[in-house]
């Protein structure tokens, strides 16, 4: 669910071609393969960086980054070696490495034009890292704050787009934890838990898939609590917006079952 999507690829690859070829070409003739800490030209050095991640070879691309700057702290290269450093960590899918360049980056050239690509960057590292919704959602939640971070500074730009349709996909997956927690809720007895887990989807996660399914819980959960008008609340909020659904239909059953005077007729 969470692989690297082309289009995102796409974005990653675009903006990083341009910084490539703002770079210019100067001083490929002179490349040296040893990525040791020798000190280098600049022109030389961003070379021998920009040769090891064209051909694959991330990890030594994005320490030869990390040599430009460190050895030409003060050169134009520098500014453009600190995002490649993100980018070629990112390539190598050291997510935090990446994350620290970038936001190295930003902390020196807050208001550089290649700022937008940094802050997506970084909400795609967080992004990539989330995991299956048995385990803990803290890098979800870095992803989701991230990823609004980028519609919030830069509204109306492929960024800004892209990271929305990611929003979705991670509201989904916080909604799904909810439901995890709440359904091993239920099993317990623990009703009262429970359907707070299941409200919280409704509430806050209402646009996502796994909101059908939470109303049917809280319809089994209110009438397990013994408060079956809530129950009704639920059931009528399900027919209204899923009537053709099985959840739905599911439900109805359990009301005329277990409360039928609280079934419309």
């Amino acid at each position: 669910m969470f692989e690297r999507s082309p289009l995102k690829t796409a974005f990653l690859v675009a903006a990083t071609g341009a910084i490539i070829l703002t770079a210019g070409c100067g001083g490929r003739g002179g490349r040296n393969r040893d990525t040791a800490y020798v000190a280098r030209d600049v022109n030389t050095l961003y070379a021998a960086a920009q040769e090891r991640l064209e051909t694959g070879r991330t990890r030594q691309a994005a320490a030869l980054f990390d040599e430009v700057e460190r050895q030409h702290p003060y050169s134009p290269w520098a500014r453009r070696a600190q995002l490649m450093s993100a980018f070629s960590y990112y390539a190598a899918r050291d997510y935090n490495k990446a994350i620290q360049s970038a936001q190295r980056f930003l902390s020196i050239h807050p208001g550089n034009k290649d700022a937008p690509y940094a802050y997506y960057l970084i909400a795609i590292c967080y992004y990539e890292q989330i995991s299956d919704v048995t385990r803990d959602q803290k890098t979800t939640e870095q992803a989701k704050q991230a990823l609004t971070d980028v519609m919030r500074r830069y509204p109306g730009t492929p960024y800004a787009r892209d990271a929305q349709l990611k929003i979705d996909l991670v509201n989904d997956h916080l909604a799904g934890k909810e439901m995890t927690i709440g359904r091993s809720y239920e099993r317990s007895g623990k009703w009262l838990a429970a359907t707070l887990r299941f409200r919280n989807v409704v509430d806050n996660f209402q646009t996502t898939s796994h909101t059908p399914e939470a109303l049917f819980r809280l319809v089994e959960g209110y009438l397990s609590l013994g408060v079956p008008e809530e129950a009704q609340k639920a059931a009528a909020v399900l027919e209204r917006n899923y009537p053709g659904s099985d959840w739905y239909a599911r439900a109805y059953r359990l009301m005329q079952r277990h409360a039928p005077e609280n079934v419309a007729a």
